[in-house]
């Protein structure tokens, strides 16, 4: 047992000889706590698997920590088929302690069976459709439900006792206890199905019972007496039989004349009622599909309406989208404000940002004067600090004879800012030393243009000339 304050290993002493914490009622805590898990681990290996559900989550309201405790109660959930709430510990036990921990088994068991777990969710749903179809009144289809409950999931305890208690509600008392039986089977301890199996077994003991009377009636249609040392049994109202065939004749005359009176009277009315009855049956049933015709016509107006209300969304949305990809941009451009007010000292970190923007994007008719102004903004106040940190590093590159990524800073720099002649110049000079005469006399020319009278212009006519001969 550890320390609770700093989690030094506790002796037999009421305090930690590490910090010096007060852990008497601490260890009481914990051994309540591990009397509950073991209560609970005992009553699981007996499949007391309710009892077990009671100890095990006493033990967690004592110490939340205790991760075996957390793992066998998901254990004892999904043997119940309560995937839901197994699953839900495991996570809860996962967080708590991320390192060693058999959760992560019993987590990857479950989910690397897509399949498994599609009929574990389908179970759940069909559950709680049943449980509708019930409040609604729709018994024979929360049977028919339950049943492919089971036949999906057959350990899930609810199910079977909802099946049992719709056939208790049935009376079909056979069938109730076969269900009951198969919720023992999972469930020794459980309260409601030892509730739901005394009414069942009460009701077949009512039944046997009048079983027993009816057949102790039949054999006492007989008088018993005494006489001397025996007992005469004799039979009541047995007569010998007679030899007299008058009855029968009788009999076989009636049956003739009832014959002859059943198809002269009474079976045409019986025909007449009958096809009156088929009459109004078949018009009953022509105004359902009557009925059903309109509403199915309500209804395709109805989808018709909201397909074309979904085009023109849709078309909304593109427009708002834009073709060149406005959302995009937008996104981007907000991105990079928010890394700039976040960190303003991160100019690497902005200036990424503001590359992801689309600048061509920037500038077409889709983005508002107020994103544009945003952007403009932006570069306005970040701009020379970004072509600083790119001067600094293009200019380190030169130094370095690194004329490739000396001449991709530089043009960033002079992007960013375009009074930063430095940044152009340098640009030139890095293109005159990697060999491209082209590019360095134009980048000279530009020098000239932009920054006349300087000495940085002077240079480049220097340097001009040089190429030029």
């Amino acid at each position: 047992m550890n320390c609770y304050n700093c989690g030094a290993e506790l002796t037999e002493h009421d305090f930690c000889t590490n910090c010096g914490a007060d852990v008497a009622r601490y260890k009481k805590v914990v051994s309540v706590s591990n009397f509950y898990y073991n209560d609970g681990l005992e009553k699981a290996n007996v499949r007391d698997l309710s009892g077990a559900v009671v100890s095990l989550t006493e033990c967690l309201k004592l110490n939340k920590m205790n991760i075996e405790a957390r793992n066998l109660l998901g254990l004892v959930y999904f043997e119940m088929g309560e995937t839901v709430d197994a699953l839900s510990e495991w996570v809860i036990s996962k967080n708590l302690q991320p390192e060693k921990n058999i959760a992560d088994a019993y987590i990857e068991a479950v989910q690397n069976s897509p399949s498994q777990l599609e009929n574990l969710n389908q179970a759940i749903k069909k559950y709680n459709q049943a449980l509708v179809y019930c409040r609604q009144g729709s018994l024979d289809l929360a049977l028919i439900q339950l049943r492919k409950v089971l036949s999906i999931n057959s350990k899930f305890l609810r199910a079977h006792q909802l099946l049992a208690l719709l056939h208790i509600h049935n009376e079909d008392w056979d069938k109730a206890k076969r269900e009951l039986v198969k919720c023992s089977r999972i469930d020794v301890g459980n309260t409601m199905t030892l509730r739901y199996m005394k009414e069942v077994n009460a009701a077949l003991n009512v039944d046997e019972g009048v079983k027993n009377v009816h057949k102790a009636a039949k054999t006492e249609d007989v008088i018993k007496y005494q006489s001397g040392n025996e007992t005469i049994i004799q039979p009541l109202a047995v007569k010998e039989p007679k030899k007299n065939y008058t009855g029968l004749l009788y009999l076989l005359g009636g049956v003739a004349i009832g014959l002859a009176v059943s198809l002269t009277l009474i079976l045409p009315g019986r025909l007449q009622s009958l096809k009156a009855q088929l009459n109004e049956e078949s018009r009953s049933i022509g105004e359902q599909l009557d009925k059903k015709n309109a509403e199915l016509t309500d209804m395709q107006k109805q989808l018709d309406t909201l397909t074309a209300k979904n085009d023109e969304l849709n078309s909304e949305l593109e427009v708002y989208a834009g073709k060149d990809g406005t959302l995009q941009t937008v996104e981007d451009l907000l991105n990079a404000a928010y890394t700039y007010l976040d960190t303003p000292e991160d100019m690497e970190k902005i200036s990424q940002a503001l590359e992801g923007i689309d600048k061509e994007a920037m500038q077409s008719d889709t983005i508002s004067e107020a994103y544009k102004n945003l952007y403009a903004k932006l570069l306005e106040t970040v701009g020379p600090k970004i072509s600083e940190a790119y001067t600094n590093s293009g200019n380190k590159s030169y130094k370095a004879g690194d004329y490739e990524n000396a001449i991709l800073d530089l043009e960033k720099a002079f992007s960013y800012d375009e009074t930063n002649g430095d940044a152009l110049f340098i640009l030139g000079n890095a293109y005159k030393k990697k060999g491209d005469s082209k590019n360095a006399a134009k980048i000279y020319n530009q020098v000239i243009e932009q920054f006349p009278n300087t000495e940085k212009a002077r240079r480049a006519k220097d340097y001009l000339k040089e190429l030029e001969s």
